[in-house]
């Protein structure tokens, strides 16, 4: 189930290029992603909602969380052309996506100490 949400291939690849380094990256994303979300859906301004989107998007594709960074892409480029309906839709489907993945980084994070 997870595999259309995450791309595991991408993960194991950052594991190993980024060796102790890994749970803090798994960390930092974790912490930006709370953030990014927290201004997703506070702001009602297109430009921010894209500018947000875009960096979430980044880090989102970085981590392999495929799903998540194609609702972000969506959001940067519908956040203008969508109505604040729509765009609420989209930020509770992201909110929502990161819920799904989150467990999967916390868990990475908790084996990755372990070794």
């Amino acid at each position: 189930m997870t595999d259309t949400h995450i791309d595991r291939e991408a993960l194991s690849v950052l594991r190993e290029v980024m060796e102790e380094g890994y749970p803090e990256l798994l960390d930092t994303f974790l912490a930006d992603s709370e953030i990014r979300l927290a201004e997703l859906q506070k702001t009602a301004d297109t430009k921010a909602l894209s500018e947000v989107a875009h960096s979430f998007k980044g880090s989102a594709s970085n981590m392999g969380a495929v799903r998540l960074a194609e609702l972000c892409r969506e959001l940067e480029s519908g956040a203008k052309d969508k109505s604040p309906e729509e765009i609420v839709k989209l930020v509770a489907e992201i909110s929502v996506e990161f819920a799904e993945v989150r467990p999967v980084y916390e868990n990475e994070k908790h084996h990755a100490h372990m070794h």
